[in-house]
């Protein structure tokens, strides 16, 4: 016995009989080993022209046998849609096909058809590489069955061949193949003649239409130019097949998965000129204001408009969350040209429906700034996701990191009294940075619940060759902006970060942890951003 399996996984297969136009609404099922055949032939020739033609011919007369199929559960389906207008008219088209399981197994049986090795081998070697069956959108997977999986194969054929038996099911014509003609080339299309050479030395080379010049291999459309009723070597074929084959399904409650929460939106930025990196702390918290107003205009009732706690990054009491669970605003340079090109958002408490609906029709950035007045930023929603499944960007796993933007000391240094000259005073800003971004690392590896001691952590500021701090490129390392370059002054009445200490770092961790690692003042807003530098 020989079987294969073919699976639809796009849940249809789409093939209109031979005889029928396509807005009879008819469907082929099961689907005709005529078909059948002439896709093995061009999956032979486009896909694996390596196999030897004797072989594949061999192994295409022992499949012209009737085959016996297990069809899977099944029923009938169809769209319409008009065609473009040509001359004034639109033409109403019906898709009809085939609708199943997208992982239901179709099995075809012959068992009487015993393959040598060398057509077995060809058989599994072309059944994966099929692609489509039928139409172009039918997309089919094959595989051939081993001798293991025939016996339960056989306990579920449903449709045979009639063979002249009274029926006992539905009765269904498909075309098969005679393999006594389908194999020559009687009445294919005439040949092509080239001629080169002029005189004595003028020679005429005749090459087939076709390749391999067979009846089985004729063009459709030239058979219906030339109106054969059925194409030169196919025979038609009575199946005796299940009542209930295309039975419509019985309607089922289904309970679906409890949908998790939505951490994390990446948008791309559009503009003619992109904004600098030293830009991120404004073009954060204009994309928190824009997202704030959206939300409100969508939640709105009764003239009182919503507030959005995980946008906001307050309770409704008005008071700040404590657990870093709302939003993170990170505008990231990723292709390192020194301008922002991305905008991550991430939530570690996640999104809610009508956060998420504001970020889905979110589709520009207006800053509130005065030299930038009227020129908005565009934003193309990229995808949303749940961490760590959807990790791109500062999201990525890794154990090396480096800073994208500068941190912000959360504390003031001590200048008088006796903490001046500790690791908490100013006497010493590089030494004050250090014990800074520690303290920082700490809460980061509780908040997180990561079991890394503080110790195992390398922590080193960022310096050029003359000993000043500095940005340093991902990449090369190569020494770039200073902290003093970068917007640090919030747009709220009494900010101070930009009166506060800051600088660059790179840390190294003793096995990789996940993004974002923004620590420091205003982290929510980009500042204190790490990317991985590996």
């Amino acid at each position: 016995m020989t079987a294969i399996e073919l699976t639809f996984p796009a849940g249809r297969f789409h093939a209109t009989p031979w005889g029928r136009h396509v807005n009879e609404g008819a469907v082929e099922w099961p689907p005709s080993p005529w078909r059948l055949l002439r896709a093995l032939v061009a999956t032979w020739k486009r896909k694996a022209p390596h196999l030897d033609e004797a072989i594949v011919r061999n192994l295409l007369t022992a499949l012209s046998a009737p085959p016996e199929f297990a069809l899977p559960p099944a029923t009938f389906g169809h769209t319409r849609h008009y065609m473009p207008p040509f001359k004034g008219k639109r033409t109403l088209v019906f898709d009809s096909f085939v609708a199943l399981g997208k992982e239901d197994p179709l099995l075809i049986l012959w068992p009487e058809v015993e393959l040598p090795e060398e057509q077995s081998a060809a058989l599994a070697e072309l059944l994966p590489l099929l692609g489509t069956l039928g139409r172009a959108e039918s997309w089919c997977q094959g595989r051939l069955l081993t001798d293991a999986q025939l016996p339960e194969a056989d306990t579920a054929i449903n449709c045979r061949p009639l063979n002249g038996h009274p029926p006992t099911g539905e009765v269904v014509r498909v075309l098969g193949c005679d393999p006594a003609t389908a194999f020559s080339n009687e009445h294919t299309p005439p040949r092509r003649e080239a001629t080169s050479g002029r005189g004595k030395g003028k020679t005429t080379v005749v090459t087939p239409l076709y390749d391999p010049d067979w009846h089985l291999c004729i063009e459709t459309l030239w058979l219906h130019q030339q109106r054969w009723s059925m194409p030169p070597g196919a025979a038609w074929l009575d199946y005796e097949r299940a009542k209930d084959a295309l039975a419509q399904p019985k309607p089922r409650t289904v309970r679906l998965p409890t949908r998790p929460p939505m951490h994390v939106a990446r948008f791309a930025l559009d503009s003619a000129v992109l904004p600098l990196l030293t830009d991120t702390l404004r073009v954060a918290e204009s994309a928190r204001i824009v997202l704030m107003s959206r939300h409100g205009r969508l939640t709105e009732r009764d003239g009182v408009r919503g507030k959005s706690r995980i946008f906001a990054g307050k309770e409704d009491s008005g008071t700040p969350i404590k657990d870093h669970s709302h939003c993170y605003f990170l505008p990231t340079d990723e292709d390192g040209d020194g301008r922002l090109d991305h905008l991550t958002l991430f939530a570690a408490g996640g999104f809610g429906p009508d956060e998420l609906r504001a970020i889905d029709t979110l589709r520009q950035i207006k800053t509130r700034d005065t030299e930038d007045s009227g020129h908005p930023l565009g934003v193309i929603l990229l995808g949303m996701g749940v961490a760590p499944e959807f990790a791109p960007g500062p999201l990525k796993a890794s154990s090396s990191w480096i800073s994208a933007t500068p941190f912000l000391a959360p504390d003031h240094p001590k200048t008088r009294g006796r903490w001046r000259d500790t690791e908490r005073g100013g006497s010493d800003p590089h030494r004050f940075l250090l014990a800074q971004i520690r303290k920082e690392l700490t809460r980061w590896l509780e908040r997180h619940d990561l079991d890394i001691p503080l110790d195992s952590i390398e922590a080193s500021l960022c310096l050029d060759g003359s000993g000043n701090i500095r940005r340093l490129d991902r990449r090369t390392e190569e020494p770039k902006e200073r902290s003093i370059q970068f917007r640090r002054f919030r747009q709220k009445r009494g900010d101070d970060g930009g009166r506060r200490l800051a600088g660059f770092f790179k840390l190294t961790f003793p096995e990789a942890v996940p993004g974002p690692l923004a620590l420091g003042y205003s982290s929510h807003f980009g500042l204190g951003l790490f990317l991985p530098s590996d």
